[in-house]
């Protein structure tokens, strides 16, 4: 198998699920809600819509 900077399916004993290796030149790491510059507002503070979403009722409803 050559190798151009591919993605490779690695097998995982003990899970149904297959890993994808990293290509090279790329972030390894997920990205998360954790980073400071895009976390949710805190439980006190509202966004623009909460008032709205707070009052919509589902279709089913």
């Amino acid at each position: 198998m050559t190798d151009k900077g591919e993605q490779r399916i690695v097998r995982v004993p003990g899970s149904r699920r297959a890993r994808l290796t990293a290509v090279p030149g790329t972030d390894p790491e997920p990205e998360t809600m954790d980073k400071p510059d895009r976390a949710a507002p805190a439980s006190g503070e509202k966004g623009p819509n909460d008032d709205r979403l707070r009052q919509d009722v589902p279709p089913h409803y």
